[in-house]
């Protein structure tokens, strides 16, 4: 027990040199004209291109995780709420990009409204405008029970990560509703997911390993939005095992999924087993590590429109939405990777048991020097 334990904190120790310069990297995409951040380091090239909600709002929670938002200076914090404000729209109360192509994507909507409301009320502030729940303008599948259920029986899965992302992302037009109506579609909800649930591998929807996975990590997100256990999560585990054992972590979602599934279900993990999921982790991160500090959420390169990364090389998603681009797609850190990697650090601790150490070289009150 006692070798096992020291083992653990092996492992945990050299995944901490992989971040020695990941604050660093994070400081470089601040923009001071707009008060986001920038996903990558290439995203100043892009003509007309300023900083987006998603990687903004990513960057809010690194510096929260971090402990660096309770000594945000309040210019910063003036900036960074002005700019969740100025991209809400006056007449829908949805929080939009510059690009259109990102209006026709479900899925960002959806986050977007989720990170933006998060955001500005860690930033303690308020929407510039009434929000969607306060005005009835959700999607039209909301308007009953029935119309919800023939929706998500209308989601192809043949990619289960672009497929379950689309059914997850659904709960932020579920919390709002009264708690019995809200009951209705929750139980219509999870009435289908274990319907379609596979008996035997605990996953849902179709694709390689990793993209079940991921699938099944997205759905998670929609049960612990009602803090509902998922079945079958002893298969699940076995899964996941299978997964890091045998698959190619080609995506950081593809490290970050498998942990953050495992931190959610909570199955009984032997010491040994402990042991392989904490050293694959390890050397699966270190593969996206980059020379600016940060990390890329692909192994070749960082997507440069990463709403579509998630469907991979093979046959082509149904319902693919149209790319919306942030970046160059170098080889270099990204803020969706980067954010994924210091949740990844977290989580690992979690399961060992113990806390991560501060990240924090420098004084709290130096970090923002350079926030100009």
């Amino acid at each position: 027990m006692l070798m096992g334990k020291q083992k653990a904190q092996e492992l945990l120790l050299d995944m901490e040199s992989l971040f020695a310069e990941l604050l660093n990297w994070l400081e470089g995409q601040y923009d001071s004209a707009s008060g986001g951040f920038y996903y990558a380091r290439s995203s100043r090239l892009l003509q007309g291109r300023r900083p987006d909600i998603e990687s903004t709002a990513q960057a809010l929670n690194m510096l929260e995780r971090s402990g660096l938002l309770m000594v945000m200076p309040e210019r910063i914090k003036a900036n960074m709420l002005h700019f969740f404000r100025s991209r809400q729209d006056e007449m829908s109360g949805y929080f939009y990009d510059d690009d259109p192509a990102m209006r026709e994507d479900e899925v960002m909507v959806a986050r977007a409204l989720s990170y933006s409301t998060n955001a500005v009320r860690k930033l303690g502030g308020r929407p510039a405008y009434p929000l969607p729940k306060e005005r009835e303008s959700a999607p039209g599948y909301m308007q009953s029970a029935d119309s919800y259920s023939r929706w998500l029986r209308g989601v192809d899965l043949s990619n289960s990560w672009r497929g379950c992302d689309r059914l997850a992302c659904s709960h932020v037009y579920l919390q709002p509703l009264e708690p019995p109506v809200r009951e209705t579609y929750t139980h219509t909800a999870f009435q289908f997911f274990e319907e379609i649930q596979d008996q035997e591998s605990g996953l849902w929807g179709e694709g390689s390993m990793y993209v079940r996975i991921s699938g099944t990590f997205k759905l998670h997100t929609f049960y612990g939005a009602f803090q509902r256990p998922m079945p079958r999560r002893d298969r699940m585990y076995a899964s996941l095992l299978t997964g890091l054992r045998h698959e190619q972590a080609s995506d950081m979602c593809y490290i970050r999924n498998p942990i953050h599934l495992l931190s959610y279900i909570q199955p009984p993990i032997s010491e040994e087993e402990l042991i392989f999921i904490l050293r694959t982790t390890l050397l699966n991160l270190s593969k996206l590590l980059r020379m600016d500090g940060g990390f890329s959420r692909e192994l070749a390169r960082s997507p440069s429109a990463p709403n579509i990364a998630q469907i991979k090389d093979g046959p082509d998603y149904p319902d693919r939405p149209k790319p919306v681009y942030l970046s160059e797609g170098k080889a270099e850190g990204d803020m969706n990777a980067a954010t994924q990697a210091l949740l990844i650090r977290s989580l690992c601790h979690k399961l060992a048991g113990t806390e991560p150490p501060s990240l924090r070289e420098k004084q709290l009150s130096s970090f923002y020097d350079s926030f100009k």
